[in-house]
């Protein structure tokens, strides 16, 4: 017997670490009710995730809390650099402009409670959005209007129901959401075990500023220069290794032995994970669906793990709002899935790649790799740009499907201040002005806020890409474009119709 129902709500998130607290923070900007419930007591106390990119930071600006994020972040200016046995530097990871397409910097570094905290903390701007800590889920039933969530209260044992519209499952690569789902996951092959050490400085020992892969076959190894003080290694596990004891302090501290000692930096945590390259298939079913690590694993090479869930949750969540508060059709979740696995599918493959080059143990392989490098100059390599699947977007190639720059407008501000959560089209006042009368209605039905391409950067880019007119969806990347007023009409057609009263 299901428990009695004790809240109702449009939206119940199962998990409230990163990505939940993102989907949170966004649907409670648009004014959407949410139930948040996790099982712990407090954020997480240790550190795990420790980077972002530059469209991860627009996504936290769409969600009004850039500036809290940047006062516990800091940007990575300097590459990343890929170096080998010798000391050589084989690959340089590029683009780390501190002013980037998003307006921001291309990459951020942060401690993950403290970021944690501060989207948390967002959330109490909203009436509309309640957080039930030490609250498990453990069962939910699904009819044709919406879930029944069975809960417990781990405070005190009791069992209580709450009713959602929606439930979106944020609750990790154990995810109770995505097996009630009945969703099967694909192995991309990756799944390998590394020592994680943290540690806070003392003093400095003159270690390098910037992240380094050490592509060693004797011990590949990974330093993170991180926010302030803090410091990561992450150590590849060799054939051999026993798991538990390489993670106790003394052994830590001798893997470390040519970086730092104890006299330089207090150890904050070290543990083993096995970095996995997972996608589940079925994203959604009725209304169920998942997100961030529920959905997708990465491996961390390109520090794109948590980046890919935030991704989830700024593609999910003006969805799940047009559903719920404009009447659009329950059809348009269905885009969710198509449209973002071969997005991250793409940095999974990629990260795999990458892994492949510094998990190199076999000397003669890995001389192999470093005489190819070292034919020329090290590699530079940037983040891929990959096109999301299909869904709301026209059919056509980049740059539709990709996310749209940010510039600053005439007044200083930023593209998105003006936009804000609604759909925009940016395009030759002669075209729109003239759109005819249906295409009209579209347009303003939908709330498309009109941009003319006298703004600044904004006709450059339309220029570019060979535009009259360009229209932007709600998380800022380009559904499609428009070289005459039949182009503009078929812009139109893609928004959303308000389903029948």
């Amino acid at each position: 017997m299901s428990p009695p129902i004790a809240h109702e709500c449009d939206v119940a998130i199962v998990g409230l670490g990163p990505v939940g607290a993102a989907l949170a923070n966004l649907l409670g900007s648009a004014g959407v009710s949410v139930i948040a419930l996790e099982r712990d007591a407090e954020v997480y106390p240790l550190p795990r995730a420790v980077h972002f990119d530059g469209e991860v930071m627009r996504v936290f600006h769409s969600m009004g809390l850039k500036a809290e994020v940047e006062a516990v972040t800091h940007p990575g200016l300097k590459p990343m650099e890929f170096v080998n046995a010798q000391g050589q530097v084989l690959m340089v990871r590029g683009g780390n402009a501190l002013k980037g397409p998003h307006g921001c910097a291309n990459n951020h570094y942060f401690n993950q409670p403290q970021l944690e905290r501060v989207l948390r903390q967002g959330l109490a701007r909203f009436a509309a959005v309640k957080v039930l800590t030490r609250h498990d889920v453990f069962a939910i039933a699904e009819d044709g209007s919406g879930a029944s969530l069975s809960v417990e209260n781990c405070a005190n044992g009791e069992l209580l129901g709450i009713r959602a519209r929606y439930v979106i499952g944020c609750d990790g690569a154990r995810s109770l959401v995505r097996r009630l789902m009945g969703s099967v996951t694909e192995d991309l092959g990756l799944h390998q075990p590394w020592l994680v050490f943290d540690a806070l400085l003392k003093r400095d020992p003159g270690l390098p500023d910037h992240t380094v892969q050490y592509c060693d076959p004797a011990r590949p190894i990974t330093y993170c220069n991180l926010r302030g003080d803090r410091r990561r290694w992450e150590v590849m596990l060799m054939p051999g290794d026993d798991p538990v004891a390489i993670a106790r302090p003394e052994n830590v501290w001798k893997l470390v032995a040519p970086w730092i000692s104890p006299d330089d930096a207090d150890l904050e945590r070290a543990v083993v994970y096995t970095f996995h390259s997972v996608i589940a298939h079925g994203w959604r079913r009725g209304r169920l669906m998942i997100a961030g690590d529920s959905a997708h694993q990465t491996p961390p090479f390109l520090g794109q793990g948590m980046c890919a869930g935030i991704r989830d949750a700024a593609n999910l969540a003006w969805k799940l709002a047009l559903v719920l508060r404009a009447n659009a059709p329950d059809a348009l979740l269905d885009t969710y899935e198509s449209e973002r696995k071969p997005h991250v599918r793409a940095f999974i493959e990629l990260a795999v790649r990458l892994g492949a080059i510094i998990q190199t143990v076999d000397a003669d392989v890995a001389a192999e790799r470093d005489r190819k490098f070292a034919a020329g100059d090290p590699e530079v390599f940037t983040f891929p740009a990959p096109g999301l699947g299909p869904g709301l977007r026209s059919d056509e190639p980049a740059p539709v499907g990709q996310p749209f720059p940010q510039p600053e407008l005439a007044d200083g501000r930023l593209l998105d201040c003006e936009l804000g959560g609604r759909f925009g089209l940016i395009g030759q006042a002669a075209l729109i002005d003239h759109a005819d009368g249906a295409t009209r209605r579209r347009l303003r039905d939908a709330g498309v806020v009109e941009l003319d391409d006298r703004h600044p950067g904004l006709r450059a880019w339309l220029d570019a890409h060979d535009a009259r007119a360009v229209l932007l969806r709600p998380d800022r990347y380009v559904a499609g474009i428009a070289r005459d007023p039949a182009g503009l009409a078929r812009l139109a057609a893609l928004l959303p119709h308000a389903r029948a009263a």
